[in-house]
């Protein structure tokens, strides 16, 4: 099997055609999960806020970024959008259609569009399973090809994501961290998918691999058009994968934006505290820099502050931010921010300087 036949069976052309267009939805999303306690007679506490009432959308052929600290909802908003964890609450259109409400056979069809690569290329493969095995098992429970055809697509994908095709036969126990993270890769490929969240892909592995693997993600977005959800801590490398960049704390989404305006003129406390912890490798701007220090903890998700939620930790936070909830709009072209004084915060804070 060529290399252009797998572009041609993932339809690149008819895709690249319609980039730009919005190609999944996502309203209001309500992740909240249940605080139980009793053996026998058990009962609901309260809920954890995992994720509470964010929108976005991502165009087709683009990355969308998401980043924030441990905890803020970004693996938990990858997973829902996937179905792979049911909302609480809202809407994730894809193409049009709402997965929320389908029931499990409607959304069978739409796996095979929407594919995630797993954080951990250790816990997400199957110790008993050769490689050959688990890269070739969502085209058996889809029922796609014949046996021969599924050995020579398994053998073509791992040439594709850099490795021999003769290591169908080999157990993951016998691939480093980055060879097991390009089985995950391959095994997202498999059914041709448009959109895959990249669920930190890259966090559990060495810096020089780090690299490898995002310029691999980038060529085969390129060769297959495929559109990402990227989630990530490292801010650098949001930079660079990224179309647009969209900042989470505590379940909310703080500001929005094209990655150049994000990284070049933050408007949020939040995200200009973020971006003035990433070193540079530049000992003289270094020295320009100014930190921003946050105060105090992360908020508890089960008991979320009132008002904005980084308003206990903001030092530019006045009475007001702790009485009503910013809305998340836009206050520049293409440029979202859910802070009620982001411009008189611009006009008093520099901006970070770059962090490339």
């Amino acid at each position: 099997m060529a290399e252009t036949s797998i572009a041609e069976l993932a339809g690149t052309l008819t895709r690249k055609e319609g980039w730009g267009e919005v190609l999944l939805d996502v309203k209001d999303l309500q992740v909240y999960f249940p605080i139980r306690r009793g053996l026998i007679f058990e009962r609901t506490l309260g809920h954890v806020h995992a994720v509470d009432g964010i929108s976005f959308n991502v165009k087709r052929g683009e990355t969308l970024g998401l980043v924030g600290e441990s905890g803020c909802g970004k693996t938990t908003t990858g997973r829902a959008v996937l179905q792979l964890q049911k909302p609480t609450g809202g809407h994730v259109f894809y193409e049009g259609k709402d997965l929320v409400t389908l029931d499990p056979n409607e959304l069978r069809r739409y796996r095979r569009d929407l594919q995630i690569i797993f954080q951990d290329p250790f816990a997400s493969l199957d110790p008993r399973m050769t490689v050959g095995a688990i890269i070739a098992e969502p085209l058996e429970i889809h029922h796609l090809l014949t046996p021969k055809e599924r050995e020579e697509k398994v053998r073509e994908l791992l040439r594709i994501v850099g490795l021999n095709p003769y290591f169908v036969n080999r157990y993951p126990h016998e691939f480093s961290g980055g060879q097991r993270q390009r089985i995950g890769v391959a095994r997202a490929l498999i059914l041709d998918p448009e959109f895959i969240v990249c669920d930190e892909p890259i966090s559990a592995l060495d810096v020089s691999i780090q690299a490898q693997l995002i310029n691999l993600l980038e060529e085969l977005q390129d060769q297959l058009g495929l559109t990402y959800l990227f989630i990530a801590h490292d801010l650098a490398v949001v930079r660079h994968i990224s179309t647009r960049v969209a900042v989470m704390y505590v379940g909310k989404i703080v500001e929005l934006a094209d990655r150049a305006d994000l990284y070049d003129l933050p408007l949020h406390p939040y995200t200009k505290a973020l971006l003035s912890a990433v070193p540079v490798p530049d000992p003289t701007v270094e020295k320009r820099r100014s930190r921003i220090i946050m105060q105090g903890d992360v908020p508890n998700p089960a008991n979320p502050p009132s008002g904005c939620r980084f308003h206990t930790r903001c030092p530019f936070a006045k009475p007001e931010c702790s009485e009503a909830e910013p809305p998340l709009e836009e206050v520049q072209p293409s440029h979202y921010v859910a802070c009620f004084f982001w411009k008189e915060i611009a006009e008093r804070v520099a901006p970070p300087l770059s962090v490339n």
